[in-house]
């Protein structure tokens, strides 16, 4: 590969995100890592294409562990700004130049970006022969990178487990979290290396598992919000002034549940067999917000096969319940 020592020694913690997010005393014009820049023998030339919110907070988390962004291909004038801000000493350049000029490349755009990005460097025959690419897209591994595989690049999937908001709390939340990394076994240490560098966990998925992880992931977080914000607009209709200082006690609550009890932390009238209180939920929805009745309907049967199979649920109050579902969905 193109470091001098190679990648197998990189160290380091974590970064942010946003043009303005602000970077803290060990932002990438700070203290380079816990022991300095000039003792990392294996410091990386950071290329990033794509500096949005994720791209800044992986080329902060790697300054900081004594690496150094050299170049970013940005397009909008927002990414320009972003990436320096962030990373003064960086060139802006076209992608070819990016990956040219370092080590390790960051492939930081939207997913439905990614496979186009590819076929372009790859058609170009773009020097990328001994360059690490790592691309941060939770629903591929490496196989999206094949095509520049082939041509002597070396392929990592590194995908942070994280929402970033371009908030100046970017930079706190990537201390710790997980990243599911997809790699093939030779590289598999140096991913780990980097995501520990980064401040991260690492989590090994399999090719074949991506689209099931990333399902996953986005389900939870993606869904969750859509269904918390839905119960505020429920609770204000209700005539709730304050929603979610009304919701945030419970939620946290439930979520504590969840990650440590699983279903057993399952409550509620579906989880207790309650099929009139859940019947009045369903005649309050049809006529207040028939738009989240579907919704109610298939979270309901879904929290009642989980109860079922827990042991919380008998199952003639399962087929009660079922019922009642079932005829409010006619």
């Amino acid at each position: 590969m193109n470091s001098e020592s190679g990648a197998h020694d990189v160290h380091g913690p974590d970064g942010p995100d946003g043009p303005d997010g602000p970077d803290g005393p060990d932002g990438p014009d700070g203290p380079k890592g816990a022991n300095g820049a000039d003792e990392h023998p294996a410091r990386l030339r950071v290329g990033i294409i794509g500096p949005g919110r994720v791209g800044v907070a992986l080329g902060v988390a790697l300054t900081r562990a004594g690496h150094e962004v050299t170049a970013v291909a940005a397009v909008s004038d927002a990414s320009v700004r972003r990436a320096r801000h962030h990373f003064a000493g960086a060139r802006i350049a076209e992608p070819a130049d990016v990956i040219a000029s370092a080590d390790l490349v960051l492939l930081t755009m939207p997913d439905d970006a990614l496979p186009g990005l590819i076929s372009g460097l790859a058609a170009t025959r773009a020097t990328v022969t001994g360059r690490l690419l790592a691309h941060t897209s939770g629903r591929y591994g490496t196989g999206v990178l094949e095509p520049v595989t082939r041509l002597g690049a070396l392929p990592l999937a590194l995908h942070p487990v994280m929402t970033f908001t371009g908030r100046s709390d970017d930079l706190q939340r990537m201390r710790g979290i997980s990243f599911g990394i997809t790699a093939p076994d030779q590289l598999r240490p140096v991913a780990e290396a980097l995501v520990i560098e980064m401040g991260g966990e690492p989590v090994f998925i399999t090719e074949e598992n991506r689209g099931l992880y990333h399902a996953a992931l986005a389900s939870a977080a993606n869904h969750l919000v859509a269904l918390v914000t839905e119960s505020c607009d429920l609770l204000q209709a209700a005539g709730a002034a304050d929603p979610a200082r009304m919701l945030g006690p419970l939620l946290s609550a439930a979520l504590d549940n969840a990650l440590r009890l699983g279903d057993a932390g399952l409550t509620g009238p579906v989880a207790r067999g309650d099929a009139g209180t859940v019947a009045r939920h369903l005649e309050a929805l049809r006529d207040a917000a028939p738009e989240a009745l579907a919704v109610y309907i298939a979270l309901a049967r879904l929290t009642a096969d989980r109860a079922l199979a827990a042991g919380l649920l008998t199952a003639p109050d399962a087929e009660r319940l079922l019922d009642v579902l079932s005829g409010a969905a006619l």
